[in-house]
């Protein structure tokens, strides 16, 4: 259970459709789990409470977890959230990918021929927002398709930019529109980690960048990379751990829902805002037409009077 799934059931309360025991029922099936915000399954206590604090899917880490393991605590969490969230893992090894797709078949995964892969279980939810990942080198791959189903699974719209790394900036230049008309980006590079640099000196966007492990010997796995995004020249990057594709993802998808959230809300108070002005000047046009009406000589053009009473004359 989410928020809006919340909000919908205390408005069905609220209208009298839902009953207070069916309410609490619902709520202990979802939010509060077995009544402590968790299930505990002996292994692992699952948290059913994080859908209600931050809007966010839940999300398994696969890594050093059993295959089996990780299909119960996907399927305590389906029983918890229902269709209207999805479950992601990640870190998901090729045994793992078999028995949830073997669990769920309808799951999305981002390339279970890989050594690790990212799951989706469960009906992916509508956009809000756009997020551009921008993938330096198709060696990049793995952690910035982590970064893109994180994106859609919680919640916004995402765009994948491949291989256009500063060893050909001319590929990333012919993208420069699609870069500046994103909310946010999620940038992955590994070697020497220049590329959010160059793209935070182009465009203005939010910019998460996401160091990855590729690269030799002196790359030390990562942290070369890391290093020299944290050293950044330009200005407005944030910068994740080396390989996190999804703490990147979570970060985009937030802003992203902020931004489309505060476009909404602007549209709706400037339309808000013009029904308001036309009604106010309806409302003048009709007092001045009254005004008229009682006023001889009646009036002109928006409550203008076109002639004045006489005066009264006094008695002497």
């Amino acid at each position: 259970m989410d928020t809006e799934q919340l909000r919908a059931l205390l408005d069905e309360v609220a209208a009298g459709r839902v009953g207070t025991d069916e309410a609490i029922a619902r709520l202990a099936a979802g939010p509060l789990g077995d009544g402590a915000g968790f299930v505990d399954l002996g292994y692992a206590r699952v948290d059913t409470h994080r859908g209600v604090r931050t809007g966010d899917p839940e999300v398994v880490y696969a890594a050093g977890k059993t295959a089996a393991e990780t299909v119960g605590i996907v399927t305590t969490l389906r029983a918890a959230s229902g269709d209207g969230r999805p479950t992601l893992v990640t870190r998901a090894g090729r045994e793992t990918v078999d028995a949830l797709r073997a669990r769920w078949p309808d799951a999305t995964v981002t390339d279970p021929a890989r050594p690790l892969s990212t799951v989706a279980v469960g009906q992916l939810p509508p956009a809000r927002g756009r997020v551009v990942v921008v993938c330096a080198g198709t060696s990049d791959a793995p952690v910035a398709d982590e970064a893109a189903l994180t994106v859609a699974a919680s919640g916004a719209g995402v765009e994948v930019l491949r291989d256009v790394g500063v060893a050909g900036l001319h590929r990333l230049l012919a993208a420069r529109d699609t870069l500046a008309g994103a909310d946010c980006l999620v940038v992955v590079a590994g070697m020497e980690g220049a590329l959010p640099s160059v793209i935070g000196g182009l465009v203005g966007t939010p910019l998460v960048a996401v160091p990855t492990s590729v690269g030799y010997g002196a790359a030390f796995n990562g942290l070369a990379a890391l290093l020299g995004m944290l050293t950044a020249c330009a200005p407005g990057i944030a910068v994740c751990n080396i390989d996190n594709g999804f703490g990147a993802g979570m970060f985009a998808a937030r802003v992203a829902r902020a931004a489309a959230g505060a476009a909404a809300s602007a549209a709706a108070s400037a339309t808000g805002d013009a029904t308001a002005a036309a009604g106010v000047a309806d409302g003048a046009d009709a007092a001045s037409t009254a005004h008229a009406a009682s006023t001889p000589g009646g009036a002109g053009p928006r409550g203008v009077v076109a002639a004045v009473p006489a005066p009264v004359e006094l008695g002497t």
